[in-house]
């Protein structure tokens, strides 16, 4: 099918029709912190001594009371891109205790 063919065939499927903006924009979104940590298999507190990231504000991130700022945010990208990397960086360094 070309492209175009696909995207007809979806826009006529009321299952598989893509969002609309109004839709998107009203969607409900999962936190990246959520995604990344349920990716990993790791249960809040494991994500949370794991990565050094105190357990109440994953918790915060996670049921969106509030946002990671920017380097959070990079902080989550890099053990994205490189969870093990993360792991072996932090190893020497105690994990905070709760």
């Amino acid at each position: 099918m070309t492209e175009a063919e696909v995207s007809a065939a979806a826009a006529s499927d009321p299952d598989a029709r893509p969002m609309t903006k109004e839709e998107w924009a009203s969607a409900r979104r999962v936190p990246r912190s959520k995604t990344l940590r349920r990716a990993l298999g790791l249960s809040q507190e494991e994500f949370a001594s794991r990565f050094h990231i105190p357990l109440g504000t994953l918790r915060d991130w996670e049921q969106r009371r509030c946002e990671p700022d920017q380097t959070a945010r990079t902080y989550l990208t890099v053990i994205a891109r490189d969870p093990e990397g993360v792991q072996r960086a932090l190893g020497a360094i105690r994990a905070p205790s709760h």
